[in-house]
């Protein structure tokens, strides 16, 4: 059915003239698939072994004394059913992905070919220096481009994610902290628009985490913030954009005015595409900034494997950075610098003040997100690059001006939105909430939008369309969203029960969450539900 723009019409409601039952729960390619227990039995396995004259087992104590429990599948069996399971994935490749703070865009297929050559693919990481100079030579010229993109001094590369650079820039704060004879410090300040890892990590790392309060307009409270600085705080742990969608535009003096008080200043970078190329965070007092290199430059989450979240440096807290690091010298060999050779190469790199706080790894990072974002970045070129960010602030201001009128936009008056759109449930009748506009959207066919984050908005509906969405599939995004929305206003009781078109109705998520089975039992289906 096309999408019309113009609005819901009493037709389009999901479940009008249903067709019939099916004998296999089956409607046409829309397949039914059973769990992989229920297909298969405990008792048989796919492929059957003659009885041997084993000399005895070498396991000992560890040999398993019961029965191990899987089903047996012969490979076809096995085949079909994991490929059926996959067809009820939604995935960047079928359409528009539209989760806020995600950054959920196509990967270009170029970047694909590269991270499956030889000598990347199939690098080990326990390989001589000498037989892998290629893939050290991404890595150290990455390695550049982030520090050029960013303003920054130096850059962390083993970080594994987001999250996990998070915590390699606040251990380099703590280091920083400790070596200047200032470990009392132990206060870390949060946004509460914050992604909840970021208080996560200061609480890991050992820090006190206490909230600073958003204004009306959706950003930091500077003046709050300011009033809370003081001789026992260590950082502040800020997202520019933040989760809001907006631009933190007073970045420059709460790094001032913390730097006056002794502290630093961490940028959590997860939102970095919408900036990249136009914004250096070193110019705005930026200590430290994670970059999720699987979402700024490349792959959407998941892709390809781990993702990579490098760590990039202020002069202040490069030298605490984590082992390994990679350093070219004039002849053009790429050298892996460990804990041995550190001193040897910290007068060039460090000044001689090199005080790493040691390993986030065991090796290196993650290759296939290195060579995936260099190919990315060089491709693109700067021009290319600053034309990401474009895209992106142009695509969700886009979302938000085409619907402000018809959901809520808490914040469309703070001026324009950048890589993300956020709605409310404002607005919407009583007895209908975000999460049905988000069930509706499934019928839509399409994944729904992040729900109920932030939580400074209440019913938050978070939109990222990215920079790799063309017009033609906003608008079809635009019009299927304003339709499900104009279903609610006008109380359309079915969608109270959607989804009707997924594999799945709705499911009592309280429950599942509550009390979720994770094991299976051989038993009836109620029962195993219980």
């Amino acid at each position: 059915m096309t999408i019309n723009q113009s609005g819901w019409r009493p037709e389009m409601t999901p479940g009008a003239g249903d067709a019939p039952a099916t004998f296999t729960g089956n409607r046409a390619l829309m397949l039914e698939e059973p769990t992989i227990f229920e297909i298969g039995s405990t008792d048989t396995t796919g492929v059957d072994f003659a009885d041997g004259d084993v000399a005895g087992s070498r396991l000992g104590d560890l040999t398993r004394k019961s029965a191990i429990g899987l089903p047996g599948l012969s490979e076809p069996e096995t085949v079909r059913h994991y490929t059926r399971l996959s067809r009820q994935n939604y995935a960047i490749d079928l359409g528009l992905f539209p989760l806020g703070s995600c950054t959920m865009k196509h990967n270009p297929r170029l970047n694909e070919r590269v991270a499956r050559m030889p000598g990347f693919a199939d690098v080990h990481p326990l390989q001589p220096v000498d037989t892998v100079q290629g893939a050290l030579g991404v890595i150290n010229e990455l390695a550049m481009w982030l520090i050029k993109l960013t303003g920054m001094h130096g850059v962390a590369m083993s970080p594994k994610a987001g999250a996990h650079g998070e915590l390699c820039g606040i251990l380099c704060i703590k280091a920083a902290l400790e070596a200047r004879g200032e470990g009392h410090r132990k206060v870390i300040l949060v946004p509460e628009s914050a992604h909840g890892t970021n208080p996560a990590t200061a609480a890991f790392a050992g820090f006190a985490v206490e909230d600073i309060p958003a204004t009306a307009e959706g950003r930091v409270d500077t003046a709050a913030l300011k009033a809370r600085l003081g001789p026992d705080v260590a950082a502040v742990m800020i997202t520019n954009p933040n989760t809001c969608g907006l631009f933190e535009r007073d970045l420059k003096e709460i790094s001032d005015a913390v730097h006056a008080a002794g502290g630093y200043v961490y940028c959590d970078g997860a939102n970095f595409n919408a900036i990249v190329g136009r914004v250096r965070p070193g110019d705005l007092g930026v200590d430290a900034m994670h970059i999720n290199l699987h979402k700024t430059f490349s792959t959407p989450h998941g892709g390809g494997g781990p993702g990579s979240g490098p760590v990039v440096l202020s002069e202040a807290l490069a030298p605490y950075g984590p082992l390994p690091y990679t350093a070219r010298t004039a002849d053009g060999y790429v050298h892996l610098i460990e804990e041995e050779r550190a001193e040897e190469f910290s007068n060039e790199h460090f000044g001689g003040k090199l005080d790493s706080f040691g390993r986030m790894v065991a090796f290196h990072g993650q290759m296939g997100m290195f060579t995936r974002a260099l190919t990315y970045i060089l491709s693109h070129g700067a021009d290319g690059l600053k034309q990401v960010a474009e895209d992106a602030v142009l695509n969700a201001n886009y979302v938000l001006r085409s619907l402000e009128n018809t959901l809520d936009a808490p914040f469309a008056g703070s001026g324009p939105c950048m890589h993300e759109a956020i709605f409310s449930d404002a607005g919407l009748p009583q007895g209908f909430s975000t999460l049905d506009i988000a069930k509706g959207l499934i019928d839509e066919g399409y994944h729904p939008m992040t729900v109920y984050f932030p939580l400074v908005v209440h019913g938050a509906m978070l939109v990222e369309p990215t920079e790799t969405e063309s017009k033609a599939a906003l608008d079809q995004f635009i019009g299927a969203l304003r339709s499900v929305a104009e279903r609610a206003k006008a109380g359309d009781p079915a969608l109270k029960s959607a989804p009707h078109y997924a594999p799945r109705r709705r499911l009592d998520e309280t429950l599942a969450a509550r009390k979720p089975v994770l094991v299976w039992k051989d038993a009836p289906v109620a029962e195993a539900a219980e």
